[in-house]
């Protein structure tokens, strides 16, 4: 009988907007980027003067704003012109050659891929985008990819282009293929992270979009922004102000409090961290000589490995660790230069280990 009793009034909500707190969301506004914005921008301008723009390598930590500034500057492009076209691929998701190719007719809406090869997708790509002003790819997350052929298809055939290149690594450059990297001589951008005062800026700004205004009580605020920059990452913060804007409207409050933000920060482990009995049979054995050693060379630790009876290939062994950084199992501190050349520091994440049960 009394079930519905508490809850809030039909029609209320304290969501205006519910999509602004998905990290996909682009706003209006991209604040704390903008001389990023303007060096992407400058890459690009030479095509509107039909000449070849400038490739880039855009890097820096997870969650820090380099695809909502890439997504952010594709929307501007498409509303100034028609003539360039902005092609956006994720290379998480879509991984090797084919896929990506397959992709791209698909974003250029040429739907008769299936039964063709690589060789023949990208001459009807090529015939496509050779006739128009000029093209910018951002190929983020490439570091995921299995193979760059593309790269170099894309480099050796498209007329007038600007390629952005979307990495956690800068280091992943020195490993790219000589013949690709070359060719491309990308100019480097480096995003760096946020500090506190820009995180609870942008927490305030995505507020506004998403939720009814003043519904955030100040403490209630505050343990979520010094959340998110604990963590680096501002899809955390995204992510706990939805849960606990969720978890008032469920207690029927109109406001939300202490109790929703610290709901939210125990909800964090299903955004951030895995159990470690979802991972894969073959992950498993190599997170646990990482808990052992809490800190350990990507070299070493492929050595213990191989030790312990592990004999996937090291390739296969490196994307293993980069699928644990992904899930927040690992970090991954690269060193540039030390005494032993180029290596990769891979630390348990103890500081995240205290929001799961694993």
């Amino acid at each position: 009988m009394g079930m519905f009793k508490n809850m809030l009034n039909s029609g209320e909500s304290l969501f205006r907007n519910e999509v602004a707190l998905d990290f996909n969301f682009v706003p209006k506004l991209l604040p704390y980027r903008e001389k990023q914005q303007h060096y992407i921008a400058n890459c690009i301008k030479p095509l509107f003067q039909e000449r070849n723009g400038k490739n880039l390598l855009i890097h820096g930590s997870p969650g820090i704003g380099k695809t909502a500034a890439i997504k952010w500057i594709f929307r501007d492009l498409e509303e100034e012109t028609d003539e360039i076209i902005a092609i956006y691929i994720n290379c998480w998701q879509r991984n090797t050659t084919y896929k990506i190719l397959v992709e791209i007719c698909s974003q250029l809406g040429y739907k008769f891929t299936q039964n063709k090869k690589s060789d023949e997708l990208l001459r009807i790509i090529t015939n496509m985008l050779n006739k128009k002003q000029g093209v910018v790819f951002a190929f983020d997350e490439i570091d995921k990819a299995e193979d760059y052929d593309f790269l170099y298809s894309i480099l050796e055939e498209i007329y007038k282009k600007t390629i952005l290149l979307i990495t956690n690594y800068k280091i992943w450059l020195n490993d790219l293929d000589e013949r690709i990297r070359s060719r491309m001589t990308p100019e480097m951008l480096e995003f760096q992270q946020y500090n506190k005062n820009e995180t609870e800026g942008i927490l305030k700004k995505r507020a506004g979009y998403a939720l009814v205004p003043d519904v955030f009580e100040e403490d209630a605020f505050r343990l979520i922004a010094d959340k998110t920059f604990q963590l680096k990452d501002i899809r955390s913060g995204l992510y706990m102000m939805k849960e606990a804007a969720q978890a008032a409207e469920d207690a029927s409050s109109k406001k939300i409090k202490m109790e929703h933000a610290n709901a939210a920060l125990q909800k964090l482990n299903d955004f951030s961290i895995q159990n470690s009995d979802s991972l894969d049979d073959d992950i498993k054995p190599i997170l646990d000589i990482i808990k052992e050693k809490a800190e350990i060379k990507i070299g070493d630790l492929y050595k213990l490995y191989a030790k312990k009876g592990g004999n996937m290939p090291y390739r296969t062994f490196a994307r293993r660790i980069k699928k644990l950084e992904n899930s927040k199992f690992v970090i991954l501190d690269k060193v540039i230069g030390g005494s032993e050349g180029n290596t990769t520091i891979i630390k348990y994440n103890n500081a995240t280990k205290k929001l799961t049960d694993f």
